[in-house]
C-alpha cells in the first residue's frame, strides 16, 4: 500500500461533451468495452500502482456511479484504512460562494476544500475519467519524488489538428523535463506537440495553498489561472507517456474508440493483456453467452449473459444483450439488457441499456453520425 499518495479521480468534468451518454449517469459511469466503466480504468491505475486511498469528487447524476462502485471491494478499496470514498458538492456550507455546481477541476477542488485538508499523504495524484488509459502510476509518482517538483503532468505526444486542439492543454518542456510553458485549448493549431492527459501528481501542500488562492481570488481555470502563472516559480516537470492512449471530446470520439477496441490488437492488448496491471470492474455472476446454431459472429467483443441468434459483426454487445432471429448487427454498440426482436438491421448505432427493439425495425447511422437510442426506449 502506497501511503505517500492520495488519489483524486474527477468524475463529471466532461459530461457536457458526452451530453448523450450522460443524461442519467456522469461521465465515470459511462459503459466501455463489454463490461467495463470508464472510472475502471483511473481506479485500476491506482489500485495496480499501490494507491488504496482515493476519493471520487462528483457533481450530479452519480447514482449509477455509486451503484457501480458500491464498497470497493471489486478494486479492493473496501478497507478500513483508506478505500474509497464520495465526495459530493456542498460538503459544506462554505464550499462555495453560491453553492453552484462545479464546472470546472478548480471549482470541484474548492468544492471538497475541507477534504482535502484531511489528507494524510504528502502527495496526491488528480486523474479525470475520460482518458483511457493503463498506466503506472507509481512511475510518475517516484520520478516526481526524485525531481522535487511541486507538481508534475503526465503528456502524450500527439499529431493535434484545428478541431482536437481546441478540447486540448499542450505543454512546452526542455529537454530535462521541465515545464517552460502552457498552451490552452487554442485555435488554428496543427502540429506535433504534448497533450495533457489530465493526470497530474501534485505536493498536497501546494494543492492546498492552490485552493485555499482561488477561493480568496475567485479563480475558475486550474490552468489559466494558476499553472500558466505560477510555472516561473514553482518547479513543474513532465512523464511523457507513450503507450496507446484513448480520450473522448464527443460522441463521435467515443464511438470510434469503442470501434477500435475490435481493429487495434495492439491499443486492446494494451488496456487488457497486461497481468501485472489488470483493469478491474464490478464482477457480476452471469450465464455464458448463447449462440444459436443459426447464429453469425465476425469481429466482435461480447459479453456473458447474451443470446445471439442472429448475426453479428464488427460489434460491441454488453451483458444480457438479445439478437433475436434473422437480426443483423452491424457496427453497433449494445449496452447492457438491449433487446432487438427478429428481423431487425442495425448499423452504428448505439443503444443506451434496457432499450428494446421490436421486430422488423430497421436503424442506420453512419461512422461519422452514430445513431444513439436513449435508456429504457422501446422501437
Amino acid at each position: 500500500m502506497n501511503t505517500l499518495a492520495t488519489g483524486v479521480i474527477f468524475s463529471n468534468i466532461h459530461d457536457s461533451s458526452l451530453h448523450d451518454l450522460t443524461r442519467m449517469r456522469s461521465t465515470a459511469a459511462i459503459p466501455f468495452g463489454c463490461r467495463y466503466r470508464l472510472i475502471d480504468f483511473a481506479l485500476s491505475n491506482m489500485v495496480n500502482s499501490g494507491i488504496f486511498d482515493v476519493n471520487i469528487i462528483t457533481h450530479n447524476n452519480y447514482h449509477s456511479l455509486m451503484d457501480h462502485i458500491g464498497s470497493g471491494k471489486d478494486w479492493d478499496l473496501a478497507r478500513r484504512s483508506g478505500g474509497v470514498r464520495f465526495l459530493p458538492p456542498f460538503i459544506t456550507a462554505y464550499a462555495n460562494a453560491e453553492n453552484s455546481l462545479y464546472t470546472t477541476r478548480l471549482e470541484a477542488l474548492e468544492s471538497v476544500n475541507y477534504s482535502i485538508s484531511s489528507f494524510n499523504s504528502k502527495y496526491v495524484i488528480l486523474s479525470d475519467c475520460d482518458v483511457v488509459c493503463n498506466i503506472d502510476l507509481k512511475e510518475v509518482l517516484d520520478k516526481h519524488i526524485e525531481s522535487e517538483a511541486d507538481a508534475t503532468f503526465v503528456v502524450k505526444r500527439i499529431k493535434a489538428n484545428p478541431e482536437m486542439a481546441k478540447h486540448s492543454i499542450f505543454i512546452d518542456s526542455d529537454k530535462k523535463g521541465n515545464v517552460t510553458g502552457f498552451t490552452y485549448k487554442p485555435d488554428m493549431f496543427d502540429k506535433e506537440a504534448d497533450a495533457s492527459l489530465n493526470i497530474t501528481v501534485i505536493n498536497r501542500s501546494y494543492l492546498q495553498e492552490i485552493v485555499s488562492e482561488a477561493i480568496s481570488h475567485h479563480y475558475w481555470s486550474l490552468t489559466r489561472d494558476i499553472y500558466m502563472k505560477d510555472v516561473s516559480r514553482k518547479k513543474y516537470k513532465v512523464f511523457k507517456y507513450k503507450d496507446p492512449v484513448a480520450e473522448f471530446t464527443s460522441f463521435e470520439d467515443y464511438f470510434n474508440v469503442s470501434m477500435d477496441l475490435i481493429k487495434n490488437e495492439k491499443f486492446f492488448n494494451h488496456l487488457f493483456g497486461n497481468p501485472d496491471r489488470p483493469i478491474y470492474t464490478k464482477i457480476r455472476n452471469s450465464a455464458p453467452t448463447y449462440f444459436s446454431k443459426n447464429s453469425y459472429v465476425k469481429d466482435s467483443l461480447i459479453a456473458d449473459g447474451c443470446v445471439i441468434e442472429g448475426s453479428v459483426e464488427n460489434s460491441i454487445l454488453f451483458r444480457g444483450v438479445k439478437v433475436g432471429k434473422d437480426t443483423v448487427v452491424m457496427n453497433s454498440i449494445l449496452f447492457q439488457d438491449t433487446f432487438t426482436g427478429e428481423n431487425v438491421t442495425l448499423q452504428y448505432v448505439v443503444s443506451d441499456k434496457d432499450v428494446v427493439i421490436r421486430d422488423g425495425v430497421s436503424i442506420s447511422g453512419h461512422s461519422t453520425m452514430p445513431v444513439y437510442i436513449e435508456k429504457g426506449r422501446m422501437l
